[in-house]
């Protein structure tokens, strides 16, 4: 099988923002190379404490997606793909740096996808949750934990991205035995299945990605969620009527939105109609050069902030529905 490799050439601070919006357009599993060093979580997630001195930082990455070479002609798929990521790197212009933001194409042969995976991706403690993979064994002295088994798969959600991180924090803080949930833009389903695990009544997911169904469904089954605690629906609540209905109105103790910020603005109009009154409203997903624009959305519709946290760049805000 040989694949498509599309190489863009961009800048470290503007790699996690790239990575997330071209998901939207198919473009997932970014290997990036770039002259940072890594951090000690890094390292540790790496079996790795001594590396050899590296090349100095220059600032420049470059990101590399992988696409299965389809029927229709190479070079309209080519020019087709390579449109729509100077469309998503041009929208990012007007608000950050991206660099060059140029895009090379090239070809490469059959890849070993879930190998690869498993040469980097290790397990971690998010406080006092352990996320760990499949292929990797809970040692001892962690069995007493909150365990979430989960593995890189075709939709976000690990657990290791700072934005996924703060908002498990933020729930932690705010749900009960009682609370009804409402996770927008699921993917893999990690807040919700951390929130039932942490003893939450119920759960209800969207996406607008099928392929989340699935991962949801594994994931659910892998950490022993029973169906009916966990309901999962495709489709746009932003737009879709029949979907907010399907979701419901006044029903949610907790929305919570990890969501690039561009996302939650037309989002939180529409989300504050499924909140109870005295509901709290979790976002994140946001860059911190974008976090006034988040608190100002949230403000127009009527939410009273609460609390804003920052993990790296990122920024989660919390606000609550007024009684």
């Amino acid at each position: 099988m040989k694949w498509k490799k599309y190489t863009i050439k961009t800048v470290t601070d503007a790699e996690d923002i790239i990575i997330s919006t071209l998901y939207d357009i198919g473009l997932e599993g970014a290997q990036i190379e770039d002259k940072v060093p890594l951090t000690p979580l890094e390292k540790e997630q790496m079996f790795v404490d001594i590396l050899p001195d590296g090349p100095e930082d220059d600032g420049i990455a470059y990101l590399s997606f992988f696409v299965e070479e389809s029927g229709e002609s190479p070079d309209e798929a080519d020019d087709g793909m390579v449109d729509r990521i100077h469309a998503e790197l041009d929208a990012l212009r007007s608000f950050m740096d991206i660099g060059e933001g140029t895009v090379m194409v090239s070809e490469t042969e059959d890849i070993d996808w879930i190998n690869n995976w498993k040469q980097f991706f290790h397990q971690f403690y998010i406080d006092d949750l352990l996320v760990i993979p499949s292929w990797e064994e809970v040692r001892p002295e962690d069995r007493d934990r909150k365990i979430l088994h989960i593995d890189p798969g075709t939709a976000f959600g690990t657990g290791m991205h700072e934005t996924t991180q703060l908002c498990i924090r933020q729930l932690k803080k705010h749900i009960t035995p009682e609370t009804e949930l409402l996770d927008v833009g699921t993917g893999s389903g990690i807040l919700s299945i951390i929130s039932l695990m942490y003893g939450i009544r119920h759960a209800v997911g969207t996406d607008l990605d099928p392929c989340a169904e699935e991962a949801v469904r594994e994931n659910m089954e892998v950490n022993r969620i029973a169906p009916e605690r966990f309901e999962m629906m495709i489709g746009n609540i932003i737009t879709d009527k029949a979907v907010q209905d399907q979701v419901g109105y006044e029903k949610y103790d907790i929305v919570v939105a990890n969501i690039l910020a561009d996302v939650l603005v037309p989002l939180t109009p529409v989300i504050i109609n499924q909140l109870k009154p005295g509901g709290v409203y979790i976002t994140s997903g946001i860059i911190d050069n974008k976090e006034q624009t988040v608190r100002d959305a949230v403000e127009a519709a009527g939410l009273e902030v609460i609390e804003v946290t920052r993990q790296g760049e990122w920024v989660s805000v919390t606000a609550r529905r007024k009684c």
